[in-house]
């Protein structure tokens, strides 16, 4: 009887090896081809016959081992979204692993100090009278001054920032090495409208690059302000951004706005990308949307968007409460 249990604890010590190695990671996962994705590795189950799709992206949360053969992604959709998938049907972006204190890159270093380890973008759209009545900003905001003088209009929304966002640096991610702050004159021109700050100087704006946008390198310091004044703009157009213009000086309701965003992008979860921001809990101050790494060139939201709708989010205590929201007009 000894052999055949020798042969049995060597088969149990291997199995277990396979999972102890097992380690939580980041990244995205692009598929070349269509795979099979897997409830067990071991045992290949796939109840439901979940596949991932060529040219389709996947958040990726474990690897079987360091030198991964066989990646853990999250399926949408699927009642049970956590997924093995063979590391050959497609490549891997931006991995890495968690080693307890901080997260390191492949490549070694924090990774959320390392320019391109996003896994989406996070545009922050201000409705600059809320902000600029609720927030102490003591004479350093010009655009809040020239609001509160008249000298300043504000209605419609506004950029804050467009920023590379990863999932698990949660607030973290930023202040990457990159290029200095250098806009050409019609960028200026295009941004102004979009970017009240602009009309009085750049300082905000170069904050906002050496913090967020240069931990992108898609676009330069051009294309990167452009794009988040023309990402802001088409909110603004959208359905529920016209929802805000309609009632200024009034309220909205909450559920009113959702439900619009439901109509325009043709899902209910659509919703999940998109967080109002209250001062008091219900003077909206800022809009926020949650974007797919790929900023497809779209004529609306919708089109940048593309049916790439978020989980749903946890609770944020800046979050509006109730379902009345007060739209602050400017002066008022």
């Amino acid at each position: 009887m000894k052999a055949p249990f020798a042969v049995l604890l060597t088969g149990l010590v291997g199995l277990w090896s396979s999972f102890a190695t097992a380690e939580p990671a980041q990244g995205s996962f692009v598929a070349a081809q269509t795979c099979e994705a897997f409830q067990s590795i071991r045992k290949r189950t796939n109840p439901d016959d979940a596949k991932v799709r060529p040219g389709q992206r996947y958040e990726v949360v474990e690897v079987n081992k360091r030198d991964y053969d066989w990646l853990r992604v999250r399926i949408p959709d699927s009642p049970t979204p956590l997924r093995w998938v063979a590391a050959s049907c497609g490549s891997v972006e931006g991995l890495a692993f968690n080693t307890g204190d901080t997260e390191r890159s492949e490549a070694g270093g924090d990774v959320c100090r390392q320019p391109d380890q996003h896994d989406g973008y996070v545009l922050a759209a201000t409705w600059q009278p809320g902000f600029c009545e609720h927030v102490p900003f003591k004479g350093r905001k010009p655009e809040c001054d020239a609001l509160a003088s008249g000298e300043l209009q504000a209605r419609h929304l506004t950029l804050h920032g467009l920023w590379p966002n990863r999932q698990s640096c949660g607030k973290n991610y930023g202040h990457c090495d990159g290029p200095a702050l250098r806009l050409s004159e019609s960028t200026l021109e295009h941004v102004r409208p979009w970017m009240p700050s602009f009309q009085f100087g750049t300082s905000f704006g170069r904050y906002q690059w050496d913090k967020h946008g240069v931990c992108q390198t898609q676009m330069d310091d051009d294309a990167y302000f452009r794009r988040a004044a023309d990402l802001v703009r088409q909110l603004d157009a959208t359905r529920a951004g016209q929802y805000l213009v309609e009632n200024i000086g009034g309220a909205i309701s909450r559920q009113a706005f959702y439900q619009r965003v439901t109509e325009e992008f043709g899902s209910a979860r659509a919703g999940n990308n998109i967080l109002l921001i209250c001062a008091k809990g219900n003077y909206l101050q800022e809009i926020r949307v949650s974007l797919p790494r790929e900023l497809k060139p779209a004529d609306s939201l919708v089109g940048v968007m593309d049916g790439q709708f978020a989980p749903r989010r946890p609770d944020d205590r800046n979050a509006c409460r109730g379902d009345r929201i007060l739209i602050e007009a400017a002066g008022s």
